[in-house]
């Protein structure tokens, strides 16, 4: 418990610009992150306790969002706007909480392992690696940030299944995969590599332990095959808990998501390719060791605002790592595992791994190859604390804070404490509104992903000016599209449904100001009880690919609703 109070009081550094007054507005993603909760709040004012639909999305006419990027830093927030706190608050208290608990994981899993001090080290690293707090300060990227911090805590748990094999490690890792994929699904993906790779190392290690792989007979075969199934079991336990347990995240995400147009994600500013192509953001090899450090974007070539560095204290202590590798039995292949995986994840980062990324599909959704810094993070903390594995057997006599560990400890913080600054600046948009979304999406042109019905990417909508005169909607029907003959009179609005009083003099169609997309129903309702009696198709319509229902002749209460 010293250890890890100590760790807490050190990790302070890293958070301090969160305690101060005011947010930093201009990081990348700052504004998003913000808005994101906000729109995750109204859904869950709205009754709907798993959002997937943010409806002031794009000008007003909603999108799936969180059936394409993990829910779990919001839901983070919710709990803290709960609590009576503002929006801005709740976002700087989950980055700060998730620094720290970074922090924690890392410090677990490599106490286990090695030996206090190591864990003490290798936590230090993790919290203060560069990208770590460029996430934090420069991106703003709240769900990677929360992402960081199961990453250890992950690796942690499915070593353990192979390890120890019990229902609890079993159990955390279910939970820990879980806590992943809803945190943030592309470093998931990426994690999922990695992961199967070192649980692989591990699982030979075991059997080889037990049934030397080099003394293998004839009459052994069946036996090891046997012996493999039993240690890989758990870890393969955890990974379908996991699973699992993030399905309702995860089915949505894979079977609607030729519902939403991917190439928004993919494509956008180049002429040959677009801001988030993966082909536009290798990084060079010197940017891996650069200490340069900017606030502004990710460009193509070697140009770019921001700092792509592997971080200098991790780097030399990893370095120092392979003396271990070399004087340690115990410890040699999980280091040597992390030293392989680090030059691997540095090679994928640069230019000349362009073919392995052409021929992985999947991975192009990771947009960023230097995103692959969070996992270099993960690789080389335990290495950077490998370097005080030789002190293990006074572990209880010696104070955790001893010189060599104090000075390392120096080396962490003094490195990356020039990295630990925001820029703080006022909100370009006024206040956290609906009104200062609409001008977030226009001024900025983000938060405008479309279905993919949607053929033309709106530049504003009537919902706009409706929260610009901080008014609030009735309808969402399209009055200016109906047909003449039919009258419609609102009767219920919320974020995810609509309800109107229709009275049709022939067959016709009404248009909603809301994108199509698969989870809309529209239904008849019974008058008497309000009771849906029948359901009506939904199409799309225009270049928009509005939502539109055709209602049959007469008098009706007609219901759209996202299920």
């Amino acid at each position: 418990m010293k250890g890890l109070s100590l760790l807490t009081l050190l990790s302070a550094f890293a958070v301090g610009p969160l305690l101060a007054p005011g947010y930093f507005w201009g990081a990348h993603d700052a504004r998003h992150s913000v808005y994101f909760l906000f729109e995750f709040n109204r859904a869950i004012g709205d009754g709907v306790w798993y959002p997937r639909w943010m409806p002031d999305f794009t000008f007003g006419y909603g999108y799936p969002f969180f059936n394409i990027n993990s829910p779990l830093a919001y839901y983070l927030g919710e709990a803290f706007l709960k609590l009576g706190l503002d929006y801005v608050t709740a976002t700087k208290i989950v980055f700060g909480l998730a620094v720290v608990l970074s922090g924690w994981a890392m410090y677990g899993f490599v106490r286990g392992r090695i030996n206090e001090r190591a864990a003490l080290i290798a936590a230090l690293v993790y919290v203060y690696a560069p990208y770590h707090l460029l996430d934090v300060y420069v991106r703003g990227a709240l769900a990677e940030t929360v992402a960081l911090a199961v990453l250890p805590l992950c690796l942690w748990a499915f070593a353990e299944t192979v390890e120890r094999r019990r229902s609890a490690a079993v159990i955390g890792a279910g939970i820990s995969y879980a806590a992943l994929t809803l945190a943030h699904s592309g470093l998931a993906l990426l994690f999922s590599l990695m992961l199967a790779a070192y649980l692989l190392m591990l699982l030979v290690l075991t059997v080889h332990r037990a049934q030397p792989l080099n003394r293998l007979t004839g009459s052994s075969i069946v036996p090891l095959i046997g012996h493999v199934i039993h240690v890989g079991l758990a870890p393969l336990l955890g990974l379908l808990l996991g699973i699992g347990l993030s399905a309702i995240y995860l089915l949505p995400s894979l079977t609607e998501l030729g519902s939403v147009r991917t190439d928004q994600y993919l494509t956008g500013t180049s002429e040959r390719f677009g801001y988030y192509d993966y082909h536009e953001h290798f990084s060079e090899f010197f940017q891996l060791f650069s200490p340069h450090w900017g606030y502004g974007l990710s460009q193509p070539g070697p140009h770019d605002d921001l700092s792509l560095q592997l971080g200098a204290a991790a780097t030399l202590l990893a370095l120092f790592s392979i003396v271990v590798v070399v004087r340690q039995v115990k410890w040699r292949a999980s280091l040597t595992f992390f030293q392989v995986g680090t030059l691997a994840l540095a090679f994928m980062m640069l230019p000349q791994s362009t073919l392995l990324w052409d021929h992985l599909p999947l991975v192009a959704f990771a947009q960023f190859p230097w995103r692959l810094l969070a996992l270099a993070a993960l690789t080389m903390a335990p290495l950077a604390g490998s370097v005080l594995a030789d002190f293990t057997a006074v572990e209880d006599k010696v104070r955790i804070l001893d010189m060599p560990t104090a000075l390392l400890a120096t080396l962490v913080l003094f490195s990356s404490l020039p990295y630990t600054t925001a820029q703080i600046i006022e909100p370009v948009e006024g206040p956290v509104s609906c009104g200062g979304l609409m001008k977030f999406e226009h001024n900025a042109g983000e938060l405008t992903g479309s279905t993919a019905w949607v053929r033309t990417i709106p530049t504003w909508g009537p919902l706009a000016d409706v929260y610009l005169n901080d008014e609030a909607p009735s309808t969402q029907v399209d009055y200016a599209s109906l047909p003449v003959g039919i009258v419609v009179d609102s009767r219920g609005h919320s974020s995810i449904h609509d309800e109107v009083w229709v009275h049709a003099e022939s067959d016709g169609r009404i248009t909603f100001d809301r994108f199509m997309y698969p989870g809309w129903r529209a239904y008849l309702l019974d008058r008497e009880h309000g009771q849906p009696i029948q359901a009506l198709p939904v199409e799309p319509r225009g270049e928009l690919g509005l939502l539109s229902v055709t209602v049959p002749r007469g008098e009706h209460f007609l219901l759209l609703r996202f299920e």
